[in-house]
């Protein structure tokens, strides 16, 4: 019973020591803004070979050092999807069927979009994936 009472006071005070340095990680971690954040995948339906209808499917993310750009990127999440679709839209609907699409061409315009959207270039736009079924 006595080594129980021991055991329980030495864990109790590595605790209480432990508590803190996790405080102070806690807070260096908290002082560090966000420079990225994902937007949800962005659809269009695009022409198969066959004359079927498919879907492209991009994932992409904004990304900005500057702490102002970021906040506004981050307010202006619907406005840059908005734009973002309409993009892939235009895009997809003139990409021929059975044709690879270019995607450093998406990119450039995704990136024109953007800073239209945030009015002013400083933040990324970076492509995570794209998927053409």
């Amino acid at each position: 019973m006595r080594r129980r009472q021991i055991l329980a006071s030495l864990l109790l005070a590595a605790a209480c020591g432990a508590t803190p340095a996790l405080a102070r990680e806690a807070k260096k971690e908290e002082k560090a803004p966000p420079t990225y954040f994902a937007l949800d995948p962005i659809n269009a339906v695009v022409l198969r070979r066959d004359g079927r209808r498919g879907v492209m499917t991009i994932e992409a993310g904004i990304q900005a050092k500057d702490p102002v750009l970021m906040t506004r990127a981050q307010a202006s999440t619907p406005r840059l999807r908005a734009a973002f679709a309409q993009v892939l839209m235009v895009y997809a609907a003139g990409l021929r069927g059975g044709v690879a699409p270019d995607m450093d061409h998406v990119g450039r315009e995704l990136q024109k979009a953007c800073d239209q959207v945030l009015g002013k270039p400083g933040a990324r736009v970076l492509m995570g994936s794209a998927l053409l079924s």
